[in-house]
């Protein structure tokens, strides 16, 4: 599918743009999938201003999207229309360390990586983050948690831009975290950074967690396989890879897709998957799951766009 060109009418309500506007790219480059279909346009702001500038000026018919690294997302096979938006960049990923053991980061900053600097400032409390693939901007949208921690137990703020351009602060009451979700959608903020709060540690000893959670991490999951990490959330009083097991899932296929031998709550592209497999696959094994035990698997990867 191709979109409309309309960044010639975007460049033109917004003069002041610094950032890069591309129209109808291709978006399977930027998910862990590799599928998908052309975003109607791509714009990365140079910086937060930038974005409000652009929000500021962009028509509320224009829906807006925001995508992050891409490890949680499956962008179907027709696009996505309107305006998508990508942060990176040092405007978006710099980390710096306050007083009071407290540690910010811009949104486009991996995950990993804020693991890796609180261990080098020996703070303790944020090493879960090594065993989440993705970003910031992703944790704070979809309260991301492993290995015992959860982006809740760490928030002090956040800071972001709304639909309409204004830069706002969010407190951790106001983000209204829940399992695997937030309020962010509810407050229609693009996220622009962070800050969180460590406590002292013993280096040595974050550092060890962090090669626990990398060496379980690496044992359990199919890290080296296309796939979109976790794609159901747990059911009150499940779990879903032992749901997902008991319903003969393992190993099951649809087209390129397959549910992983390794962990069966990943979808795996095994080469020339289609948005459509994987998504199709989900649905199957959310059917089966369903008629085999009765509960009803939600989706924790985000889907995005219109099928072909």
């Amino acid at each position: 599918m191709t979109f409309p060109d309309i960044t010639p009418d975007l460049r033109a309500d917004v003069p002041q743009l610094r950032g890069r506007l591309l129209p109808n790219h291709d978006m399977s480059g930027l998910t862990w999938f590799r599928v998908g279909g052309p975003a109607q346009v791509l714009f990365t702001p140079a910086d937060e201003e930038d974005l409000a500038h652009l929000l500021a000026s962009l028509p509320a018919e224009i829906p807006v999207t925001v995508v992050g690294l891409g490890s949680n997302l499956i962008v179907r096979d027709g696009g996505i229309p309107g305006v998508v938006i990508r942060l990176g960049g040092k405007a978006f990923g710099e980390i710096s360390l306050e007083a009071d053991d407290r540690l910010r980061a811009g949104t486009a900053v991996p995950d990993v990586k804020v693991a890796r600097a609180a261990a080098d400032a020996s703070l303790d409390g944020l090493a879960f983050y090594r065993g989440i693939p993705g970003c910031i901007g992703g944790a704070l949208r979809m309260n991301a948690g492993a290995h015992g921690g959860e982006t809740t137990d760490v928030l002090v703020e956040a800071r972001g831009v709304t639909r309409k351009g204004e830069i706002v602060r969010l407190s951790h009451a106001d983000m209204g975290f829940t399992y695997r979700n937030s309020a962010a959608e509810t407050h229609e903020i693009i996220f622009t950074s962070a800050l969180f709060q460590g406590r002292p540690g013993d280096q040595a000893a974050i550092f060890a967690e962090m090669d626990r959670v990398t060496a379980a991490r690496e044992a359990a999951q199919p890290i080296k396989e296309r796939t979109g990490g976790s794609t159901f959330k747990n059911p009150q009083g499940g779990k879903a890879w032992q749901l997902i097991d008991a319903a003969g899932c393992r190993g099951l296929r649809v087209g390129g897709a397959q549910v992983s031998e390794m962990h069966c709550n990943f979808l795996i592209n095994t080469g020339g998957a289609t948005a459509a497999d994987i998504e199709g696959l989900g649905e199957e094994v959310r059917r089966r799951v369903k008629q085999n035990s009765g509960f009803e698997l939600q989706w924790e990867i985000k889907r995005l766009g219109v099928a072909s």
